[in-house]
């Protein structure tokens, strides 16, 4: 039986030869595991031409650990931070903060509208106690992709600290840190790198981490304390996810024999793209006008027909070798469908032809 194509921001599809790579068994210590380590750090900061300003940390578990990692580390106890709400991982954001026990200021956007650089502007001109803002750069929770280089010159220019979550955009959308200034810049192995779950990273300035010595609220999650330990022994604190790592450095590899981030944009744009038109084809209506639609995942509103039920039709879809994502709105009745993973458009086009099959089984006419 063949495994089914995950058709979900993370984890996604992998190639054969990435599963592959987590045959060998590593130690953690060993010299052959730490030259691993280091060149995938390396590769991970030349993704965003970051090499000069900053350093690579990785760490343990998903990329949720990676963002509480981040800002537990670099916003100090006594600082502040505003947040742009536009979806389900910007309250992620909101209630970590919340835990940390650092003051936030939230600016509430609609779930399908960007992040405003001009209200966020206005709000920092209004609160000079702003140390830092969170952004997420690409809002898997709708699949909207916020206008990052415009924040970004936004926040330098009022001279406060920017934490960027770019888990879904990361390798895939253009992002440039000799051009776009940002204290952080937060990811993981399992999204548009096409490695498995496990590993996050943050991309994090030099000079920040040097001024974040004992602000962390977590031993594990101390950014700086990994940092320090790795600039000298070349090891991970705890035990590193030895596999992942390992994965993470062929998936690395095929995204650079690819043509890296362009060739990766491209080819997710080719799927969103034939995702949309075919599914629109269908009487199915995207959530998202196509202008801030990023080709990373796509909502559509669910059929408005008595006989749909998200559970069956993903039963059915899955029985046909395509695993969905359900919505993750509030107000209205959603799923979504990703474009990432090592996947093209002919595969995105037999999901369409799943989907189409098991609509006309359920007895859906799926008009939106």
């Amino acid at each position: 039986m063949h495994e089914p194509i995950l058709l979900t921001p993370g984890p996604l599809t992998t190639t054969r030869d990435t599963k592959s790579a987590m045959l060998v068994d590593w130690g953690s210590w060993d010299g052959a595991f730490n030259q691993l380590t280091a060149s995938v750090c390396h590769d991970l900061l030349e993704i965003v031409h970051a090499e000069e300003t900053h350093a690579c940390v990785p760490l343990q578990g998903s990329g949720t650990f990676a963002v509480e990692a981040a800002l537990g580390t670099l916003v100090p106890k006594s600082g502040k931070v505003l947040v742009t709400d536009n979806g389900a991982y910007c309250k992620r954001i909101v209630r970590i903060l919340q835990y940390l026990g650092r003051e936030t200021i939230v600016l509430e956007h609609a779930e399908d509208s960007p992040a405003d650089p001009e209200r966020i502007g206005a709000a920092l001109r209004a609160d000079p106690a702003i140390t830092h803002v969170a952004q997420v750069h690409c809002e898997t929770g709708t699949g909207i992709l916020n206008p990052l280089p415009a924040i970004a010159a936004v926040v330098a220019a009022h001279h406060r600290k920017l934490i960027v979550d770019a888990m879904s955009s990361y390798a895939a959308i253009a992002i440039d840190a000799r051009e776009l200034p940002f204290d952080a810049l937060i990811a993981a192995s399992g999204k548009c790198l096409e490695g498995v779950p496990g590993m996050g990273f943050v991309i994090a300035r030099r000079t920040a981490l040097e001024r974040a010595a004992g602000q962390c609220h977590s031993l594990a999650l101390d950014l700086y304390d990994q940092w320090q330990y790795m600039q000298k022994t070349g090891q991970w604190r705890y035990t590193p996810p030895t596999h992942v790592v390992a994965a993470l450095r062929a998936a690395i590899d095929q995204f650079r024999a690819e043509g890296g981030q362009p060739a990766r944009f491209n080819r997710y744009t080719s799927n969103c793209r034939a995702l949309v038109s075919g599914m629109r084809a269908l009487g199915l209506a995207t959530f998202l006008p196509d202008a801030l639609q990023a080709p990373i995942i796509v909502t559509f509103h669910s059929p408005a027909h008595p006989a749909y039920q998200f559970s069956e039709f993903y039963r059915r879809v899955r029985e046909r070798g395509f695993i969905l994502y359900p919505g993750k709105l509030t107000a209205v009745d959603t799923f979504r469908v990703g474009c990432i993973g090592a996947i093209d458009h002919t595969v995105i086009e037999r999901a369409v032809a799943a989907v189409a099959a098991v609509l006309a089984e359920m007895g859906v006419k799926a008009a939106a």
